[in-house]
């Protein structure tokens, strides 16, 4: 997995840090979304976090930390519910429930998950890359059960179709937070069912071969 990058506190209680930051992603998710990263400032995003600019900086460095902090989250988030599955022994049924646990918590972070992609661009160099690798491990875990499925013979799938596959289911669950506005006739159940039924239909199907390919 990657390595955290390190965020500066002068606060030495890591529960507190850990709560004062949560609020400063609360504040910063809405703010950025409203605002854009550059347009907001730290002195907005203290007010919005409930507490003064002084005690802000107690917690972060620059605003760059904020966003890092808000890209993090879900990564945290995701490694958290999807390690309460038994991915270990993969089978289509733990996919079709991993699937849930993902488009469950694009449901509940879908401001995050906006602003991550929107934002992300202006993270430090460093603060990016991780931002990067962390998205890679997050789609390794479907490869991962992708491959077992494959193994098993639950699903028929060439290393390549795994791969592209993964990012296929990644990226499609990340439709509900960017276009919900076009799919307020759905339920988050509705969507995640025939999202499901409709990768998993297409992984199955019989393949085509597509002329020039």
């Amino acid at each position: 997995m990657s390595k955290k990058r390190e965020v500066q506190s002068s606060v030495k209680d890591e529960s507190l840090i850990e709560k004062r930051r949560a609020q400063m992603i609360r504040g910063a998710v809405m703010l950025f979304k409203e605002k854009g990263f550059h347009r907001t400032t730290t002195r907005e995003i203290a007010k919005a976090s409930g507490f003064s600019i002084g005690t802000l900086y107690e917690y972060i460095r620059t605003k760059e930390d904020v966003l890092y902090l808000v890209c993090d989250s879900i990564y945290d988030e995701v490694h958290a519910r999807l390690d309460a599955l038994d991915i270990e022994k993969g089978s289509l049924e733990v996919l079709v429930t991993a699937l849930e646990h993902y488009y469950g918590l694009i449901d509940d972070m879908q401001d995050e998950f906006v602003v991550m992609y929107q934002e992300s661009k202006s993270l430090p160099k460093d603060a990016l890359q991780y931002v990067l690798n962390k998205e890679i491990e997050m789609v390794s875990l479907f490869e991962r059960l992708l491959m077992e499925c494959a193994d098993s013979g639950e699903l028929k799938l060439a290393p390549k179709e795994i791969k592209l596959a993964a990012h296929h289911l990644f990226v499609q669950g990340q439709m509900w937070a960017f276009r919900r506005w076009a799919l307020r006739d759905f339920t988050i159940q509705e969507f995640t069912k025939l999202q499901t039924q409709f990768l998993l239909q297409g992984m199955a199907g019989e393949k085509t071969t597509i002329q020039g390919a």
